[in-house]
């Protein structure tokens, strides 16, 4: 009888040892399993090269103090690295002729390497200057499939009719204005004499929704041609 209930002891004591060895080994290796499956977080997408086209040439513009204002704006974004590049500082034949002007291209690299544009234009007889219709179409591909942002300045329009003319011209070289704008009616009255805003809450709001807008275009494209090359 002794014996028999020493053999049910050990029986138990056994069966009881090796539950817990297995729960133990179960709880050991349940942590590696799920530790494999970890993914690490993508990068953070570096910020995108806007090129700033100031779109006047004319003696006394205004455009300049616009620009300021504009590039302070840009500045304040992570998101967003400026270039500038003036038509008057950009020599290129109106006749379309090749010659050393035109094949030194002063700033068709840098256009290409832009992620996206801001185009400043004043209103001239209800269009945009000639110097800037000539920068761009002197480029073709450098355009292409990039967001497009326009800024403009006037009387009271605004410059707001050589904004809707040049996204016209844009559309034709497949790039892609955004929506919204920043316009200023009789820009002269609206800045102080050193170059400050007088009432800044209207423009600086729409500059935001403006680059808002610009940003997302432009990360969007730059992600897509990535993947698949534009015209492909």
């Amino acid at each position: 009888m002794e014996n028999a209930t020493a053999r049910t002891l050990t029986a138990a004591t056994t069966a009881t040892t090796a539950t817990t060895a297995t729960t133990a080994t179960a709880a050991t290796t349940a942590p590696t399993a799920t530790t494999g499956t970890h993914e690490s977080p993508e990068p953070p997408e570096p910020p995108l090269k806007v090129t700033v086209v100031l779109g006047s040439n004319r003696h006394g513009r205004f455009g300049p103090v616009v620009a300021d204002w504009l590039l302070e704006r840009i500045r304040e974004r992570d998101d967003l690295v400026a270039d500038v590049v003036d038509v008057a500082d950009v020599t290129l034949p109106t006749t379309m002729e090749p010659g050393p002007h035109a094949d030194a291209d002063p700033v068709g690299a840098r256009l290409d390497a832009a992620d996206a544009f801001v185009i400043l234009t004043p209103e001239y007889n209800h269009s945009f200057p000639a110097a800037l219709k000539n920068l761009i179409d002197w480029h073709v591909t450098e355009w292409r499939a990039k967001p497009v942002a326009l800024v403009s300045y006037g009387g009271i329009s605004g410059g707001l009719r050589a904004v809707e003319h040049l996204r016209q011209v844009f559309a034709e070289l497949h790039a892609v204005t955004v929506r919204d704008t920043v316009s200023f009616s009789h820009a002269a009255g609206a800045f102080t004499p050193d170059g400050r805003l007088k009432d800044p809450a209207a423009p600086e709001a729409a500059a935001r929704t403006m680059l808002d807008q610009l940003a997302w275009w432009g990360h969007t494209l730059r992600e897509a041609k990535r993947r698949r090359p534009y015209g492909s």
